[in-house]
């Protein structure tokens, strides 16, 4: 329907020693493939998962949830911001509501960032960066 080339690659632990042996060996082949492909921009969403941040906020009663799109560098999390957003929790949010709120909002928050790239609106400049308006 949109003509979108993917490569699957799975963590395959039945070929190696252990789990981390399995991912090395995993993004091996993800950069391979990424080479091959000559691709232009790479999205990570959903790419560090396990932490449930959101359970964590419930049970910290946090009144406000939020997520970030930023760029990828060496250290987990300190890229360049492209856009955040937030949205409120009250006391009456489950941990289901508050992941279905803050995956809604990530869609959003990664929709926005990745168009904005995509339109060159995005200037980085010392671990900042510049977003041009319409």
């Amino acid at each position: 329907m949109f003509n979108i080339d993917f490569v699957h690659v799975p963590i395959d632990e039945a070929k190696h020693d252990s789990r981390a042996a399995a991912k090395v060996a995993q993004e091996a082949a993800i950069t391979r493939a990424l080479d091959e492909a000559g691709a232009d921009l790479i999205v990570l969403a959903r790419y560090m998962q396990g932490a449930r941040p959101y359970h964590r906020a419930h049970e910290r009663g946090v009144k406000i949830i939020g997520a970030t799109a930023h760029y990828a560098t060496s250290e987990l999390d300190a890229g360049p911001i492209i856009e955040q957003d937030i949205t409120r929790i009250t006391h009456r949010d489950t941990p289901a509501d508050m992941v279905r709120k803050g995956k809604d909002l990530e869609r959003l928050v990664l929709a926005r960032a990745v168009r904005w790239h995509l339109q060159d609106r995005v200037l980085v400049h010392d671990n900042k960066t510049v977003l041009f308006e319409d």
